[in-house]
């Protein structure tokens, strides 16, 4: 077996972070024999999160056995998902921006079976996945990461079902999103729809052209989001998913579950 050095995409300062959020809370439980100094365990969920190793390759790399490995992960993620933002904390955000871009995207998974593994194929990407809506501001950076849905919702859907139309509102927050979106009225503003161009008019067109550059520079932000690695493909279940929480509800879902999204979230807002 050969072995080789790699190098992380991130700072020393996210390391220490995390490495200071695990000595806590040792500190409070009383953890006398941890497998792993702070350091190190900051490192191993670190390269899970970013790179998205499967808990069998971190357990190699770091020499403890796949269940410690799991357990340092599942530790970590349930220390951050104390910090992640809900949707009211989001809109705080929010209302410090000139607008908001709203964009949805599917994670896929693993093909399902049984009974309600149609529930989880998107027919627009022909594969299983969950649906999962994303708030940026104007230069693309991460906002809000919306709980997990089955990958048959459809993006309109998804925006009623997290209560994220009526919050922008009620907030007068300005909200551009695609063309998923139409319909949703109110705060969200979006592109005209029609399958063949001749049929718009020019003040349409206008419209649309104008639309389509104010959104650019968020879309590349989302698109960013899109391309992680831990969106390519999620190494986890979604059989445990229940009732979608309410938006202003914090996290707490553990790593092989898709209850509200805190792992996705928490990898993109490490990254």
């Amino acid at each position: 077996m050969l072995f080789y050095r790699a190098a992380l995409d991130l700072s020393p300062a996210t390391r220490t972070f995390v490495a200071d959020l695990i000595t806590g809370h040792r500190r409070r439980i009383g953890s006398r024999w941890p497998a792993l100094p702070p350091g190190r365990q900051a490192l191993l969920v670190l390269v899970h999160l970013r790179c998205n190793e499967t808990f069998e390759h971190l357990a190699a790399a770091f020499k403890v056995g796949t269940a410690t490995a799991h357990r340092h992960v599942t530790e970590v993620i349930a220390l951050l998902t104390e910090l992640a933002p809900d949707l009211r904390e989001a809109m705080r955000i929010a209302q410090r921006k000139a607008f908001v871009i709203l964009d949805g995207t599917l994670a896929p998974i693993d093909r399902l079976s049984g009974a309600g593994a149609r529930l989880y194929y998107s027919g627009k990407h022909r594969r299983h996945g969950v649906n999962i809506q994303f708030l940026t501001d104007p230069h693309g950076r991460l906002i809000w990461a919306s709980p997990m849905l089955p990958g048959s919702t459809h993006d309109l859907t998804a925006t009623h079902a997290h209560d994220i139309i009526d919050t922008l509102t009620s907030r007068a927050i300005a909200c551009y999103a695609d063309k998923a979106h139409v319909g949703a009225g109110s705060a969200i503003g979006t592109p005209y729809k029609r399958r063949k161009q001749r049929r718009r008019g020019k003040r349409k067109k206008l419209f649309n052209r104008h639309h389509a550059r104010v959104r650019a520079l968020g879309e590349q932000g989302a698109a960013t989001l899109k391309r992680r690695r831990i969106l390519r493909k999620a190494r986890c279940s979604p059989t445990r998913l229940t009732a979608s929480p309410k938006p202003s509800t914090p996290c707490t879902t553990r790593p092989n579950e898709f209850g509200n999204g805190s792992l996705l979230r928490k990898r993109t807002l490490l990254a």
